[in-house]
């Protein structure tokens, strides 16, 4: 990849959620291995969300999610996306999301749910693999 061409990563904290260490943490580990990183803040609504990935020519958007809202939320992130033309951004999740909702999220265009615990590394890996610029 060269230096001139960046994936450029959305990194999201939808709905009430007050705590965003986690989402933070990984945005830096992105911006360490080379990547441009847009972090949106605290309590982002889909629509938001959706609009700044657009705005910014995002290639993935990184939803960081603890209030068990993602459910809802998700979802509607995908729809607006697709409403707007613009499914080809990857879209990954991660934070306090029970196995058994996992299915579900993917089959409605989460690319990946990254939980707790997750090595840095393989969710750098992760959008490598699945961004091609």
């Amino acid at each position: 990849m060269s230096s001139s061409k960046k994936i450029r990563v959305v990194i999201a904290k939808p709905g009430l959620d007050g705590h965003d260490r986690g989402a933070k943490v990984v945005a830096r580990a992105l911006r360490d291995a080379g990547m441009e990183v847009i972090y949106t803040g605290l309590r982002q609504t889909p629509e938001m969300i959706v609009e700044t990935a657009i705005q910014e020519g995002a290639h993935v958007i990184g939803l960081s999610i603890l209030s068990g809202a993602h459910n809802v939320l998700f979802p509607r992130v995908m729809e607006l996306l697709r409403e707007e033309g613009a499914d080809d951004i990857l879209v990954i999740g991660g934070g306090i999301i029970p196995e058994d909702d996992i299915p579900a999220l993917k089959e409605c265009g989460i690319a990946e749910i990254f939980g707790p615990g997750t090595p840095l590394s393989e969710i750098v890996e992760f959008i490598r693999e699945n961004v091609k610029l």
